[in-house]
């Protein structure tokens, strides 16, 4: 039997040879025109985005350009040695205030007048009695007024020395027998003069003349305290 055989179209045709011919259908082309448009257009938006973005961040960083370079400068091992030299400088502040303090005092207290602890004095010490300080010194003066000799005098600081060591503040607290001559009561003294407690002139001639009246002389008053311990 005889094979009929149909002459394919035109447009068969074409497609066929087209595809023979290794050359792609118009509408394939198209397709891949719009995508590359769209991929186009989608690209340069997130160009602009990205610009736009970075703009802003550049504001920023100028804006906050410098908290954040002080924030990067804050060292806390610098703060700390700042913190510790302020307080060092400040202790030493207070120190050399407190020095010059206690100098000023000092200062003033040596400009001050002689206090009741130390007395104020007219009565001039002799040459003759250089060997003698404080209130030793005022004890030969007063027994070379009360017309004794100076050989007296030994027998005299021996007398006070046991009795007070010629401190005019010395007091007895079992007693109640006060000043360089432990006189009792102590307000004997008075009667050469009212500041017998703090000044040591009116307890030495207080004691003198009491001397004077029981033992004739500070030998005499000697003697007595080496036998009995007392006068």
């Amino acid at each position: 039997m005889r094979r009929s055989h149909r002459r394919p179209s035109r447009s068969a045709s074409r497609r066929a040879v087209g595809l023979r011919d290794g050359r792609r259908p118009r509408g394939v082309f198209r397709v891949i025109g719009v995508l590359v448009l769209v991929l186009g257009a989608a690209g340069g938006g997130y160009m602009a985005v990205v610009r736009h973005q970075d703009t802003n961040a550049a504001i920023s960083l100028d804006a906050e350009g410098p908290a954040l370079g002080a924030l990067s400068a804050r060292d806390p091992w610098r703060e700390h040695a700042s913190e510790v030299a302020r307080m060092k400088a400040a202790r030493a502040a207070a120190l050399a205030a407190e020095r010059a303090k206690k100098a000023q005092q000092v200062a003033e207290r040596n400009q001050r007048p002689a206090s009741r602890s130390q007395p104020r004095t007219s009565l001039r010490v002799p040459s003759s009695c250089a060997e003698y300080a404080g209130n030793r010194a005022l004890g030969c003066a007063l027994l070379l007024e009360a017309n004794y000799g100076l050989a007296q005098m030994p027998c005299l600081d021996r007398l006070w020395t046991r009795e007070s060591g010629w401190n005019h503040r010395s007091e007895n607290q079992s007693s109640g027998a006060y000043g360089i001559p432990q006189a009792l009561p102590g307000n004997k003294m008075a009667t050469y003069g009212s500041d017998w407690r703090t000044n040591p002139v009116p307890q030495i001639k207080w004691g003198l003349n009491y001397i004077e009246n029981r033992y004739n002389s500070p030998c005499g008053a000697w003697s007595f305290f080496e036998s009995h311990n007392w006068y």
